[in-house]
């Protein structure tokens, strides 16, 4: 049986594009152990940073786990459970109006991870009473201010 981890991401750019930041916790029932983590990069964007958090959080997992993700980035969600990237990739990464799937390269690494682990994708509302969202939120302004 695999472990359970249970992991909040968020992400954020100020302005949009700009300086950003991402963060995520991990908890392992298991252990009852939790870890943050995060990190910043100039010049991006909102949804790269939450995407970027979902990934940094599970490369930091050392074995395949099943794994409940939240965020606050439908973006995210969606992708995975309306199949969105299902079908960007048989349309050969081009969105349903014709354009190029922006953020290919993120999306491919989450591909990559998602079959290592077994991921659920939950959503939660951001800034407002989830206490794990808002510290990600917390810890992405952290990364921003350390950054500068």
């Amino acid at each position: 049986m695999k472990p359970r981890v249970i992991i909040y991401t968020d992400g954020g750019a100020a302005p949009n594009p700009g300086l950003g930041g991402w963060a995520a916790i991990l908890y392992s029932p298991e252990h009852d152990k939790t870890r943050e983590i995060y990190g910043a990069e100039d010049n991006t964007t909102n949804n790269r940073m939450e995407l970027t958090a979902a990934i940094k959080a599970l490369e930091a997992l050392k074995v395949s786990c099943t794994v409940d993700l939240h965020t606050d980035s439908t973006y995210l969600q969606n992708a995975f459970t309306k199949h969105w990237l299902y079908n960007w990739q048989r349309k050969n990464w081009r969105t349903s109006t014709g354009g190029d799937v922006l953020n290919r390269d993120l999306w491919e690494r989450l591909l990559e991870l998602t079959k290592i682990h077994d991921v659920s994708w939950f959503w939660v509302k951001g800034h407002a009473d989830n206490e794990k969202n808002n510290r990600c939120d917390e810890l992405v302004q952290r990364a921003r201010r350390e950054f500068r």
